[in-house]
């Protein structure tokens, strides 16, 4: 049986809360039902009152809870499940005294305040109390009171711990929301202990509750020092806790898969946790694969991407305007094409295109209509007997021609970018970049032509500067930095890149491609978006995407990327597969720490992260320092396989790798010759935050470098 993803177990924690903790009538088929082959979730059945109507409800939320929400649900989707209103808790609200609550919140001083006083002012009837986390006992004591206090007791009618304090974007893709500066908190040397240790914390409370959601107990790999084992160890410490401790095991639940209560490591995913100063050359690469594009180009934040379109393509005097997308699941595009090569993408456009019409004419003609448009305006004319079959197949026309219209869109904002700022020059520069000496980068750092945005020339040179084997003298840094500001960039970020240089250089792994890169001649430059562009008007009849279509691919390259396994894959498939992983990588992994919190060996008591702190780790500045021996992993521990993983980064996550990592699990399971339905290799992947390379360089490297200065 298909394992359900980590968003459909989230969409069904998530709809459980909403059936106001009631289990659904039919157990979830999300992995049964046909439409899920598009990512849709199956129709919602709430919950009934004494008179059979469905239990209308108010949704509040903080901005957590919102995000958690939004990245998988949609308003409709709500609606399905009796929400008829959904607030900020934040926000003022007016009462709506006869219609109960749900509040999903983290649980905080200031938000069980607000609710304090909601239920004071009776702004709704009954209220249904869902905390993001586990609740802290003095929290909730201090909660207890104010509800005595104010004798609003009676109002409530639920309090529950739900686990789910993390963000999930695609399937198998999420993050903890902990901001845009985590990766600065953790290596700054000014950044206070107490925010440290909270960020530990919430990391901790976050994986947890991932964990939770699995419904699996993982074995836990980390490298020795640095945040990775701090957290690594408070977690292992919080799950045995758990399992010690609590009389209704989270992990023992009905429904709950059966590997968890088994004593067999390999039956169980391993969660790898490692610092982001590991690699850091994804969080700042140009990719080629749609997701990513999407993420660097057009600023994707929880699956939402605004594109700013001219009113007007033949007088832009008239201005631009903004259009805001949402990629959910429901999408059948983007989630087949989201890992996809870009150039690919563009055939299937067409070919999704041409499918679309052959569909639009098939129905016309058996109907005897002329268009689409005839069959929605009760033309006379159509025929009787195929009318209703038409009519029942318009809906998911309708459907895929506005989920193509948005593509086309899409496409075309991307093309622009890729175009402005040359975009496939710097992938392709990247793909070989090890072969660039120091002459070549010198070169491309003072040449004019080479796109409109500086910090794209800043991102390939630290690519560079962090793989190459050449001494970089300081006349010779003096030479790109002086080229780089000429060029319009802000170098301060090379003032910490420098410091880090070393610490990469030992624990990045780089791997020969295992297929030539397929390079395109020029006369077949993108013949999807050609196509398209040739077809656009009779297929799509929207003038609005543009007569200049056929401009903006012209030089545009076409190739698809060599099939290379990044850091984080080769430590990935290290520790999953060890017979056949590099010697290379078995020796970068062999001394990574061991944890299980099943097996009767306990730890010791944790030191708070600022403690730990007062060592500088392998020489990064106010980096976290190694907490001693640790857990050394046996022989046959080392040698151990697994069929999933969990793969964590700490300090910011990257599209780049969440695809790597997808690939390489694709890959290796077809090799391994796994047929449809049995086991295959999947990895789970996330992070504090997925951040884009501006936001990294920019909002961290940056900061770190005036710190150093």
């Amino acid at each position: 049986m298909h394992s359900q993803s980590l968003r459909d177990r989230q969409v069904a924690s998530l709809e459980k809360i909403l059936n106001l903790n009631h289990a659904s009538p039919e157990p979830s088929t999300i992995h049964h039902d046909p439409s899920a082959a598009n990512g849709l979730i199956p129709n919602a059945t709430p919950i009934l009152n004494a008179d059979g109507d469905p239990i209308w409800k108010v949704l509040v939320f903080d901005n957590l809870g919102r995000d958690v929400i939004s990245s998988v649900l949609r308003v409709n989707d709500l609606r399905g499940w009796g929400v008829t209103i959904h607030l900020n808790l934040s926000s003022p609200r007016h009462p709506i005294p006869d219609v109960p609550v749900l509040y999903l919140v983290e649980p905080t001083a200031a938000n069980l305040t607000l609710i304090t006083q909601d239920l004071s002012k009776n702004l709704y009837a009954e209220a249904y109390i869902n905390f993001l986390s586990s609740i802290p006992r003095p929290l909730m004591e201090d909660f207890a009171a104010q509800i005595a206090e104010a004798g609003t007791a009676e109002n409530i009618s639920q309090v529950y711990d739900q686990y789910l304090n993390f963000i999930v974007a695609e399937p198998d893709l999420f993050s903890l929301g902990l901001g845009k500066e985590t990766y600065w908190a953790l290596n700054s040397a000014i950044a206070k202990d107490e925010e440290i240790d909270l960020l530990v914390e919430k990391i901790v409370s976050g994986l947890f509750s991932v964990v939770v959601t699995m419904g699996v107990i993982p074995i836990i790999r980390c490298p020795r020092g640095g945040a990775a084992e701090m957290i690594s160890a408070k977690l292992d410490r919080k799950l045995r806790d758990h399992i010690l401790n609590s009389k209704d095991n989270l992990f023992s639940n009905q429904g709950q898969r059966s590997s968890t209560t088994s004593g067999t490591p390999s039956s169980r995913p391993v969660l790898v946790i490692v610092d982001r100063n590991v690699d850091l050359i994804p969080m700042l690469s140009h990719s080629w694969t749609y997701q990513s594009l999407v993420h660097d180009v057009l600023k994707m934040h929880l699956n939402r991407i605004t594109i700013e379109t001219p009113i007007d393509e033949d007088n832009p005097s008239k201005g631009r305007t903004k259009k805001a997308y949402d990629l959910t699941s429901k999408d059948f595009f983007w989630s087949r094409n989201a890992g996809v090569p870009f150039p690919q993408v563009a055939e299937d456009i067409d070919t999704e295109l041409t499918k679309y019409k052959d569909d639009a004419n098939d129905i016309t003609q058996k109907a005897g209509a002329s268009s689409l448009e005839d069959l929605q305006n009760d033309n006379p004319n159509t025929s009787a007997q195929h009318l209703k079959a038409a009519i029942t197949l318009l809906p998911e026309l309708r459907e895929r021609k506005a989920t193509l219209d948005m593509h086309m869109n899409i496409a075309t904002a991307l093309l622009k970018g890729i175009k402005d700022r040359q975009l496939d020059n710097f992938f392709q520069i990247e793909e070989s970049i090890t072969k660039q000496n120091k002459t070549m980068m010198l070169e491309l750092l003072n040449d004019a032509a080479k796109g409109n945005e500086p910090l794209d020339k800043l991102r390939l040179f630290i690519i560079w500067f962090l793989s190459t084997e050449q001494e970089v003298s300081r006349t010779d840094m003096e030479r790109f930095e002086e080229a780089l500001t000429k060029a319009g960039a802000d170098t301060t970020a090379l003032v910490y890149v420098k410091k880090v240089r070393e610490v990469t250089r030992m624990t990045m792994m780089t791997s020969a491609p295992t297929q030539p890169a397929q390079q395109s001649t020029g006369g077949e430059l993108f013949r999807g978006f050609s196509s398209i562009s040739n077809r656009l008007t009779d297929r799509l009849a929207s003038g609005a995407l543009g007569t200049n279509f056929e401009n903006l691919i012209s030089g545009v390259k076409n190739f698809l990327p060599v099939n290379k396994d990044i850091t984080i894959t080769k430590i990935v498939e290290s520790l999953m597969d060890p017979t056949s992983a590099s010697s290379s990588a078995i020796a970068k992994t062999e001394d990574y720490l061991y944890f299980d919190p099943r097996s009767a060996n306990a730890r010791g008591t944790m030191p708070a992260p600022s403690q730990a702190r007062q060592q500088q780790a392998r020489g990064i500045p106010g980096a976290l320092g190694s907490l001693g021996p640790g857990t050394q992993a046996s022989f046959g521990q080392r040698r151990q396989g697994f069929s999933e993983a969990i793969v964590f980064t700490v300090g910011g996550g990257s599209m780049d790798e969440y695809g790597n990592l997808q690939d390489w699990a694709k890959r290796t399971s077809a090799a391994s010759g796994t047929v449809a339905g049995g086991p295959r290799r999947r990895v789970v992947y996330g992070s504090t935050e997925i951040v884009n390379a501006e936001d990294f360089v920019v909002g961290e490297l940056a900061r770190l470098g005036r710190e150093d200065k």
